[in-house]
């Protein structure tokens, strides 16, 4: 029993430690946030968690001036909305365009130029490359055509795509 209130004791004591450490020196658990949130925004893409990483370094700065922990709090909430507001629209604009019509992934390939590398054959198939990848290809109208020759892809299947001869 005494074993177990000397143990109760200890932690109690190291939590109190921890506490009045983080309070001291709350600008690290600030730059934790913005670093994580950063970290975050690098799997989404859209700019929203970019905001609580501006809300989290302005607070950084507000801890390290020495305001109290409800300032620091009110701060980030304010500065977060207000990135939410103005900093991630320009940031959409600039880095997204605001295109609803840009095409992505193989939808990107449509009208795109490539050099067969790997002949296709008559009502069959070959490779054809296109900035440094190399894809499987069929002729648009059946027919063969020749290693080397510059094409169009005019469709895609899957991940065949459909290819047209450019007339020089």
């Amino acid at each position: 029993m005494q074993k177990n209130y000397y143990l109760y004791k200890l932690k109690s004591k190291i939590i109190i430690a921890m506490i009045a450490y983080f309070s001291e020196n709350l600008w690290q658990v600030w730059a934790i946030v913005a670093m994580l949130c950063l970290i975050l925004e690098l799997f989404s893409g859209d700019f929203f968690i970019l905001c609580f990483a501006i809300g989290a370094a302005v607070s950084l700065v507000c801890a390290l001036v020495g305001a109290s922990l409800t300032v620091q709090i009110i701060i980030f909430a304010v500065c977060s909305v207000l990135s939410l507001l103005f900093v991630r629209p320009v940031a959409l604009r600039w880095f997204h365009r605001n295109d609803p019509d840009r095409a992505s992934n193989a939808e990107a390939l449509l009208g795109r130029e490539g050099r067969v590398s790997e002949a296709i054959v008559a009502g069959g198939y070959g490779r054809v490359a296109i900035d440094g990848d190399d894809w499987k290809a069929t002729s648009a109208e059946g027919g063969a055509i020749a290693q080397g020759t510059v094409v169009r892809v005019v469709s895609m299947e899957s991940i065949i795509l459909t290819v047209e001869p450019i007339n020089p």
